[in-house]
C-alpha cells in the first residue's frame, strides 16, 4: 500500500465518529456479557427485576465515564448527560433481554456477527483510552500516573465496575475485583495509555499521531480476534512470569525451595554408624 494512502486511512480512523454504530456495538457486547453472566437465571431475573437489570446494564455500558469522573472529582452522573447515548443503550438492552423468542439475542450471539461487533468495540476502546489520557493531561499536565489511570479505567471501566454492576443484581463477589487478577483489556489499556503519553509528551515517537493511533487500534482488534478465534487470551503472561521471576522473588523462592529439599533429603537419608575404636577392640 502506498504510504500516503496508509496515512490517509490512519487519519480517517483517528477522526472517525463513534456514535451511533460503534457505540451500539459497545452496548451490545456489554449487554451480552451481562446476560451470559446471569447464566441460567437470566430469564427469571429479567422478568422479576427489570429495573435492576437495566441499571446494571447502564453501569456496565457507561462504566469508564463513571469511574473517570469519580477519580477526577467531576459529577459521576455526568456520564449519562447525553440522552441519545442513554436512549441507544436502553433500546439495545431491551432488545437483548426482551425480544420475542430471543431473536435479537441469538442474532448477536451468532459468531460472525459477534466477531464484527467485538472488533468495533475494540475501536471504541482505543478512542476511550485516547480521550481519557487527553482529558487527564489537560487537568494534570505532569500527572503521568493520573493519565495512565484515567486512560485505563476509560478503556476497561466495565472490568473495574464488575463488583458494583453485580451488586445491582444482588450478587456480591469480592474476588472478582479487577486489580486482583487484571484481564487483558486492562493490561492493553495501560500499554496504550503509556504509548499515548509518550507520543503526546515526548519526541521519542517520530511518526505522525494518526499512525500511532491506528497502530493501537490494530493491536486491540488483532488480539481480541485472536482470543475469540484462536484462543490466545493473554499474550502478556510470559512477560509477566519472567518479570515476576526476576524482580518479585521468583528466583530466590525457587532457590530456597531447592535448598530446603536438599536438606530434607540429607536428613531423611540412611545413617551408617561407624563403631568406635574402643568398642572394636573389646569385640576382638
Amino acid at each position: 500500500m502506498d504510504p500516503e494512502q496508509f496515512l490517509e486511512m490512519a487519519n480517517m480512523v483517528s477522526k472517525m465518529k463513534m456514535f451511533p454504530y460503534f457505540e451500539m456495538a459497545h452496548a451490545i457486547i456489554s449487554c451480552l456479557y451481562i446476560r451470559e453472566d446471569l447464566g441460567a437465571t437470566a430469564h427469571p431475573f429479567t422478568r422479576k427485576h427489570p429495573f435492576s437489570c437495566w441499571l446494571s446494564s447502564m453501569i456496565n455500558i457507561f462504566a469508564g465515564s463513571i469511574l473517570a469522573n469519580f477519580l477526577l472529582g467531576e459529577p459521576v452522573i455526568a456520564a449519562f448527560k447525553n440522552p441519545n447515548q442513554v436512549l441507544l443503550a436502553t433500546v439495545i438492552w431491551y432488545l437483548i433481554f426482551y425480544s420475542p423468542f430471543d431473536v435479537i439475542y441469538k442474532i448477536f450471539k451468532f459468531m460472525p456477527c459477534k466477531v464484527v461487533l467485538a472488533a468495533m468495540k475494540e475501536v471504541i476502546r482505543c478512542k476511550k483510552v485516547h480521550d481519557g489520557v487527553t482529558h487527564a493531561s489537560k487537568i494534570y499536565p505532569n500527572g503521568y500516573i493520573i493519565m495512565i489511570c484515567i486512560g485505563t479505567v476509560k478503556g476497561n471501566g466495565s472490568g473495574f465496575m464488575k463488583l458494583m454492576e453485580r451488586l445491582m443484581r444482588g450478587t456480591w463477589t469480592p474476588n472478582a475485583f479487577e486489580l486482583l487478577s487484571p484481564t487483558f483489556p486492562t493490561k492493553a489499556s495501560i500499554v496504550a495509555s503509556i504509548i499515548f503519553i509518550i507520543d503526546k509528551k515526548t519526541d521519542w515517537i517520530s511518526v505522525p499521531h494518526a499512525l500511532v493511533y491506528f497502530g493501537i487500534v490494530i493491536f486491540f482488534v488483532y488480539f481480541k480476534l485472536s482470543a475469540m478465534l484462536l484462543g490466545i487470551h493473554d499474550p502478556f503472561i510470559p512477560f509477566e512470569n519472567l518479570f515476576s521471576a526476576l524482580f518479585f522473588g521468583g528466583i530466590w523462592d525457587a532457590l530456597a525451595h531447592v535448598i530446603s529439599n536438599a536438606k530434607k533429603s540429607d536428613d531423611s537419608g540412611p545413617k551408617v554408624e561407624i563403631p568406635r575404636r574402643e568398642e572394636a577392640k573389646k569385640k576382638e
